[in-house]
């Protein structure tokens, strides 16, 4: 027995129904010429993954049935493969994350078992979980849908093996992180270990508010090898082969497989999530306050990448402090990038702010407040232009900055959308130098420089009074982001950090920081999730916390 199978990893648009079922019509059709005999596709395609609360409303569940009904009886048609899809379905008084065999005018429903409900999902709030799917046949072959989490766990697998499946056709909707791929590969693996089954595991691709999927769909045979790895960051249709080989089915192909640089990974899902956001919200391009700082240099490049510089418009704010080589590293970053740079000045707007408050300020001494001033007012003029023009606005602020609270409330936070949200600082040095020497695959930006080297080469700054530099506030970056990734992504307490050689009241200094400034991170807006640990879906702290560690 032999089987053609196409798997396909597409780029839905959450609540999209119409849409999303004409890119499963078209992809059926195109593998239906190259000769498929079945079509797989990801978790949830015909509604988005994930769907959140918008699930919850009975017509969006309904849309989705009505394009199940339709596919079905498409399916009768001279020549027509069979169809895995996915959709959410109520049945016996619950909501269910299902996945559907289409075949000859007939469906197979199968519910998902295991509900993820931690970092970014809470499956559980929305559906119920389904008892341990049986099988489904299709042309005689014994064929497992276990869906996304049920294979993170045994028994799912375990229990479709008891039942005599010889294939596993998995949907994923598995959001990108740093170093992910691997972990997937290896649960895979443990998966087909255990039941000799080989197995594909069927991922989307594209943007989804904060979250990044990467694709990078795979097929894995019986023995653990590799059969295929389908593509990163696009969409893409891979045709497979398939014959009986004893008790299971075997993929003909073979394929080799090496992890992508580190840089290159983060890069491409900062493009890949800032190219969806403006997209599939219809912005038509993207505004962004140049300082000629290595952050607002970085995000710049990133945007042109994503969306091309005639998209992209930069703006000049300065202030009395701010620097001539500012504004000269600006105007280089929007020259070498190719990009509209336009500028405003703020002195101005400042000083009739400062004379309104003058009365009530009277008598107390220049602070922080009258600094904050200048990047609130830089925010009102940011977001002006973006409602005069309908532009995304998008923040430069770094994830070492939002741990510390070292960004202004209504100032510098303004905006839709972050680029650099889970970007360390160093990590923000070592992309901007990535990209001087590489350009990301659909990059829509040149080759070559795109970054001033002096805005990598020279000392951070806020530009809000003379001569200040971040350090004037904030340890050295290559201390305060070791000191963060220990207490965030590791969970670390202060005692085993200071273990690791950082001076006792740095780290509690660190620790305060951070947990006084989750207000601000609660009004911070949306960005791509590149850790195991971003703020906001991965990480909710509450906003009044006494706990404090010595």
């Amino acid at each position: 027995m032999t089987l053609t199978i196409a798997f396909v990893q597409l780029n839905p648009t959450v609540g999209d129904v119409a849409g999303n079922t004409a890119l499963v019509r078209r992809m059926r059709d195109e593998a239906s010429a190259q000769g498929a005999d079945l079509v797989v596709f990801s978790e949830l395609v015909l509604v988005g993954y994930p769907p959140e609360d918008l699930v919850l409303r009975p017509a969006l569940v309904e849309a989705a049935a009505v394009a199940l009904r339709d596919l079905e009886r498409e399916s009768t048609a001279p020549g027509a493969p069979g169809l895995v899809v996915t959709l959410p379905w109520r049945a016996d008084g619950g909501l269910h994350n299902a996945v559907a065999l289409v075949a000859e005018g007939h469906t197979e429903l199968r519910f998902k078992h295991e509900l993820p409900n931690y970092g970014v999902f809470d499956e559980k709030r929305v559906f119920e979980p389904g008892p341990l799917p049986e099988p489904v046949v299709f042309r005689n072959a014994r064929i497992g849908l276990p869906v996304c989490e049920d294979i993170w766990l045994d028994h799912v697998t375990t229990h479709l093996d008891k039942r005599g499946v010889q294939l596993m056709l998995v949907p994923n909707g598995s959001p990108f992180e740093v170093d992910k791929f691997e972990h997937r590969l290896g649960l895979a693996r443990a998966r087909v270990s255990e039941t000799s089954v080989p197995l594909a595991y069927v991922n989307q691709v594209g943007g989804q508010d904060e979250l990044v999927f990467d694709g990078g769909s795979f097929v894995m045979n019986a023995d653990g090898s590799l059969a295929c790895v389908m593509p990163f960051w696009r969409e893409s249709l891979t045709l497979t082969r398939w014959t009986l080989d004893g008790k299971c089915f075997r993929c003909e192909s073979n394929a080799e497989w090496s992890p992508p640089p580190r840089l290159d990974a983060i890069y491409n899902a900062m493009m890949l999530g800032l190219r969806d956001y403006v997209r599939k919200n219809r912005f038509p391009g993207v505004v962004i306050g140049m300082s000629g700082g290595i952050d607002s240099a970085l995000t710049a490049a990133v945007a042109v990448d994503a969306l091309g510089a005639a998209h992209v418009r930069g703006v000049r704010l300065p202030s009395r402090f701010t620097s001539r080589p500012s504004l000269d590293d600006a105007e280089e970053s929007a020259r070498l990038l190719g990009m509209h740079l336009d500028t405003l000045q703020i002195e101005g707007p400042v000083a009739a702010t400062e004379s309104v408050l003058g009365p009530l300020f009277d008598g107390r001494p220049r602070d922080v407040t009258e600094e904050n001033l200048q990047a609130r007012i830089r925010g009102v003029l940011l977001m002006a232009l973006s409602n005069k023009f309908g532009e995304l606005l998008v923040t430069t602020g770094n994830k070492s900055e939002m741990s510390v609270g070292y960004a202004t409330l209504y100032g510098d936070m303004c905006g839709g959308y972050s680029v650099l949200k889970d970007i360390y600082k160093t990590e923000v040095y070592a992309l901007a130098r990535w990209r001087n020497e590489q350009v990301a695959d659909g990059a829509c930006g040149p080759r070559g420089r795109v970054i001033p080297e002096s805005s990598i080469t020279k000392a951070p700054t806020a530009g809000l009074r003379p001569n200040q530099t971040d350090q004037d506030s904030l340890p050295p970056y290559e201390v305060l982001d070791a000191i963060l990734q220990g207490l965030i992504e590791e969970e670390l307490s202060v005692g085993q950090i200071v273990a690791l050689g950082f001076a006792s009241e740095t780290v509690t200094r660190v620790q305060r920081l951070l947990y006084s400034a989750e207000y601000k991170r609660r009004q911070a807006p949306p960005g791509v999730k590149i850790t195991r640990k971003s703020f906001g879906r991965d990480r909710r702290y509450p906003l009044t916390n006494a706990f404090r560690e010595t």
